[in-house]
């Protein structure tokens, strides 16, 4: 059932990312926002639009032009002196990205309002000129466009002059293709008009704001705005339809309340944003984009230079402070921004964000999720990385073809995060479950295999290949007495259960010291120590573990025997030497096993108990890695089929058994049969009248008694 709810969830998992993607791609948050207008940024700083000559320039009234004709403001008198001499160039439209709202300080009646001047003084400077009058005139005999600001603020507006500006015959006309767009554009409330009297004079009035994004980057210069509740044109567009000396500015919208997909001016067919802007595909500052406002004072400019252009009037002075944030980094005048939109019309070069562009990022968004968690989930985690990597890619790449080949402004970063979100989130459920799976299979295979040889198998996948290696190693094997006839005894079902409970708490002992299970046949158990670890405690660890299972077992037998079961006593039998350790068998099945007279021997000294008597048989082998180690030596024994003595010992609990003699007098009366002295005899009857319950005492006073001597003892059976 785990499982099952676990695939699901894994199912559910790559959807997660792409639904918090698209919820994203819906909402549109300021740091979504960001993140996307960075991403194009970077295409524009990767590829700037190549400077193409286009009929549009700039006077620039830079820092050298008003050291060389003043400070700013200029007398109306000397805007008008230009508005002449660009008129004469044959300017197509003269375009003041400048304000004049206020009147002009040098007039002689504002002049002379604070000089003590008598009655006719006042009446002759009274019938001079206006400078604002002057300068209207002679706007009125040109293609001049104003700039009108806007503001969100309640700034006091003569309602009849913009009524007045507003019914001129000369203002923009409107034509509307589809839905009238006014709830789409970018709403202001009032408008800081030119003078009236420059604003009725001029052929055309545009608004000079632009509505940078949050980190104040112009990206987009808007051509049509809603002010007042009334759709007004901006400069850019008052400039082209000036130039092109029309009328009618036709607003295309898709319908069903989709927003702007088109303007049109004229000739120029302009695709736009919904809010009726335009892209702005920067380029590189050059210099034929700007002409000195002072060289045109000088006649420095050729006649024919700006013959049919569309000349905008600015400033990049610092102290003007009318500077902006491009994409490519730069700070450039606002002017520029309006010149740079205005060559992209007139050389057709559009950047496009199409009305379909984010249902088809949402589109890829939720297959690149979908597929990539897939992948993450069925795939091994490099693989899938490649694969991911290689989809993501691809992605960025699509996004930066579709804008480097055909000015397209697709988001490729948002479904990029969404990727490698859905990666990440499968890529960990993953690693999890993997993990959860491996240590429920090594709980499992533990149950089969010891849990030290399963935690190297996963350490040292290597280890798995055929083949052996020596090693020194001890062993411990066990053997359950007389468990053959208490099967025939009592239900097979009621032994089995004995037998399982003994051979968990046996072996539960052994990996506790960690030993390796070599094998269990019957009731019997094979233990391994150092192998396929290296311990070099080996033969302490097999003792230890020795006395722990005789404990044990002994304990279990009395227990079983007062419920009246019949339940043997464990014999044991502990060795230690060279084997050769590793995995045997074909390529169909192998086993691990330890190879060698060691692991016959430490089976021998099992079987040679029953014998002597003794649980615990352990051999001088073992007992030399046991310096601390509490024994009474057995003798030296000769197995059956050996030819050569193997010392072997007892090993002795923390107090002596009430049947066991003395550990001295014990000694005494075996160093005397070891070294074949009389008085051995005597010795051990003597202990086996005093001890007559301990086995080994017995076992020396009967082969003394039936004539042996010393302490060598030839087996006659296993």
């Amino acid at each position: 059932m785990n499982k099952i709810h676990g695939s699901r969830l894994a199912l559910l998992l790559p959807v997660l990312p792409a639904l918090c993607g698209l919820l994203l791609l819906t909402l549109d948050p300021l740091p979504l926002q960001a993140l996307r207008n960075n991403l194009f940024d970077q295409y524009q700083r990767w590829s700037p639009r190549a400077y193409q000559a286009a009929p549009v320039r700039i006077i620039d009234i830079d820092d050298d032009s008003l050291s060389h004709l003043g400070q700013w403001p200029w007398p109306r008198t000397r805007m008008a002196e230009m508005v002449d001499r660009l008129s004469e160039a044959g300017a197509a439209a003269i375009v003041f990205d400048v304000m004049f709202a206020e009147a002009d300080r040098t007039s002689p009646q504002i002049v002379s309002a604070h000089w003590p001047l008598n009655e006719r003084q006042a009446r002759e400077i009274a019938a001079l000129p206006d400078h604002d009058t002057i300068f209207a005139k002679h706007i009125e005999q040109a293609g001049v466009v104003l700039g009108f600001a806007t503001t969100q603020n309640d700034f006091p507006v003569n309602a009849a002059s913009t009524a007045a500006a507003d019914a001129s015959p000369k203002a923009a006309r409107f034509v509307y293709a589809g839905d009238p767009p006014g709830h789409w554009l970018h709403a202001f409330d009032n408008p800081i008009r030119a003078l009236p009297v420059l604003e009725q004079a001029a052929q055309g009035n545009g608004a000079v704001s632009f509505v940078p994004d949050s980190d104040g980057v112009v990206r987009r210069v808007p051509l049509v705005l809603q002010i007042a509740g009334q759709v007004r044109p901006t400069l850019a567009s008052e400039a082209l339809r000036v130039a092109q000396e029309t009328h009618n500015i036709i607003l295309k919208s898709a319908g069903h309340g989709a927003g702007l997909t088109q303007i049109r001016i004229g000739e120029q067919i302009i695709p736009t944003t919904a809010h009726g802007e335009i892209w702005v595909h920067y380029s590189r500052p050059v210099r034929e984009r700007y002409i000195p406002a002072w060289e045109l004072f000088d006649e420095r400019i050729p006649a024919n230079k700006l013959a049919g252009h569309i000349v905008l009037i600015g400033s990049s002075a610092q102290g003007l402070m009318d500077l902006r944030f491009s994409p490519l980094g730069h700070i450039i005048p606002g002017v520029e921004a309006h010149a740079q939109a205005l060559e992209q019309v007139l050389t057709g070069h559009f950047l496009q964000r199409p009305g379909w562009a984010r249902a088809i990022e949402a589109i890829v968004l939720l297959a690149c999720c979908l597929l990539v968690g897939l992948l993450a989930l069925r795939m091994r985690v490099l693989y899938a990385a490649a694969a991911s990597l290689l989809l993501l890619t691809a992605l960025l790449g699509a996004g930066w073809h579709a804008f480097a080949d055909y000015q397209l402004l697709l988001d490729s970063a948002t479904p990029a995060i969404g990727l490698i979100l859905s990666f990440f989130l499968c890529s960990l459920f993953q690693h999890f479950t993997s993990e959860r799976e491996q240590r429920w299979i090594k709980t499992a295979f533990t149950r089969y295999v010891s849990p030290n040889r399963v935690s190297h198998l996963i350490e040292h996948p290597d280890a798995m290949a055929l083949g052996g290696r020596r090693q020194e190693c001890s062993f411990i094997f066990t053997d359950l007495a007389g468990f053959t006839h208490l099967m025939e005894s009592i239900d097979p079902a009621d032994a089995v259960t004995l037998l399982n409970d003994y051979l968990d708490a046996m072996i539960a002992i052994a990996f506790r010291y960690e030993g390796t299970l070599d094998r269990i046949v019957g009731d019997a158990v094979a233990i391994m120590f150092s192998a396929p670890v290296f311990q070099a405690d080996h033969q302490a660890r097999a003792l230890a573990c020795a006395l722990e299972m005789q404990a044990f077992a002994s304990h279990y037998a009395s227990e079983q025997q007062a419920r009246g079961i019949a339940f043997g006593q464990t014999r044991i039998g502990v060795h230690s030497g060279e084997v050769i350790v590793g995995n045997f068998g074909g390529k169909t099945m192998f086993d691990y096993r330890a190879l060698g007279d060691a692991v016959n021997t430490a089976s021998r000294l099992e079987s040679v108990n029953k014998h002597l008597g003794t649980r615990i048989c352990l051999s001088a082998t073992t007992l030399a890695g046991c310096p601390n180690a509490r024994t009474r030596p057995i003798g030296r024994i000769i197995l059956l089929g050996k030819s050569e003595a193997l010392s072997v010992h007892e090993p002795l609990g923390a107090d002596l058994a009430p049947c066991q003699a003395p550990e001295e007098a014990y000694r005494t009366a075996f160093e005397a049969m070891q070294q074949e002295r009389p008085e051995a005899t005597a010795l051990f009857n003597q202990l086996a009248t005093d001890f007559p319950d301990d086995p080994l005492v017995r076992l020396h006073s009967n082969r003394l008694n039936h004539g042996e001597s010393g302490d060598l003892i030839v087996m006659r059976q296993k």
